[in-house]
């Protein structure tokens, strides 16, 4: 299987009938990209940016008004029970019967999927100390905080042991302890073969999980690709350390520093490194290193979402 997600030319409109008004709007504008099997992708965007829109859309919650969508080689619209049986999915709001417990909840699940029995008992085991709530298998749903219903949430989406999991928001809710957990399950789920593919607005985690990003801005979308793909050519500025130059030398365009016997020489641009190697050469200067120094994902996507208008 080349691809297990693939999305060409998604749109979705929606009529604000409430008011009365014939004008749709548009929340997806065309959008495409693939995501291939075994990796880890970031669906990435600001707040309103078509993020849980795609989402539903691909999870058959809502219909797209044009484009196609196929997941593991079958169009979205007519997706057997065969195909969503090896698909788990986790919404941004989940919904949860408040007088179940948690254990209960999930053994419910479970049966969803025609586990019954002592193999439900083992699957809600297993997956409550995967997502770290054994503690918490006979509390009630309605007295669980934010941050246990999120990891309930995802435990649900496990229960049928899929190949993909569509997640959207992830680690909402969750404390810096959860969150790390949370990043270190996708990973394992990774090394297991599977396919993640998550929303998120919370970049400092895509950047450390993802094999590739897509950055939707708008309804629409704006890059794809992994993440030396769009950070190789933002170079914000490079770092030159020298020893051996004269007090007070610096390259024309350039800043010097001298720490510990060494000189560190900052080019606000790149295009005027080959002149400020040349000139500490000439110095009787050594160069020890070059550094570029690049952006990383968070301010790449600010970049991005303000050249498009958004921010």
């Amino acid at each position: 299987m080349t691809h297990i997600l693939q999305i060409d030319g998604l749109t979705k409109r929606f009529h604000d009938w409430e008011r009365f008004s014939p004008r749709a709007k548009t929340v997806l504008d065309g959008i495409s990209f693939e995501v291939a099997p075994g990796e880890i992708f970031g669906f990435l965007g600001p707040n309103g940016a078509g993020k849980t829109t795609t989402i539903k859309i691909l999870m058959g919650i809502i219909r797209p008004t044009s484009g196609t969508a196929r997941i593991m080689g079958h169009d979205i619209v007519e997706q057997s029970q065969q195909v969503k049986q090896r698909i788990g999915f986790l919404p941004e709001n989940p919904y949860f019967y408040d007088y179940l417990s948690v254990g209960e909840f999930l053994t419910f699940c479970a049966a969803l999927f025609g586990i019954t029995g002592r193999a439900a008992a083992a699957t809600t085991d297993r997956l409550l100390e995967l997502v770290g709530m054994r503690h918490a298998a006979r509390l009630p749903l309605r007295k669980c905080s934010k941050g246990m219903l999120q990891r309930t949430g995802i435990a649900q989406s496990l229960v049928n042991d899929p190949d993909f999991l569509v997640w959207d928001e992830p680690v909402s809710g969750l404390d810096p302890i959860g969150r790390k957990e949370i990043k270190d399950l996708m990973l394992e789920l990774k090394r297991q073969g599977k396919t993640v593919f998550f929303s998120s607005h919370i970049l400092p985690d895509a950047e450390t999980l993802c094999d590739r990003v897509g950055i939707i801005v708008g309804g629409r979308m704006h890059r794809v690709g992994t993440l030396p793909e769009l950070l190789k050519d933002s170079v914000s500025w490079v770092e030159v350390v020298a020893e051996g130059l004269p007090a007070g030398f610096a390259p024309a365009g350039a800043k010097t520093e001298l720490i510990a016997g060494q000189s560190i020489i900052r080019l606000d641009d790149a295009a005027g490194l080959d002149g400020a190697l040349k000139a500490i050469m000439q110095a009787g200067g050594a160069i020890v290193s070059v550094n570029p120094q690049r952006e990383n994902l968070e301010s790449y996507f600010a970049r991005q979402v303000r050249s498009a208008g958004n921010l």
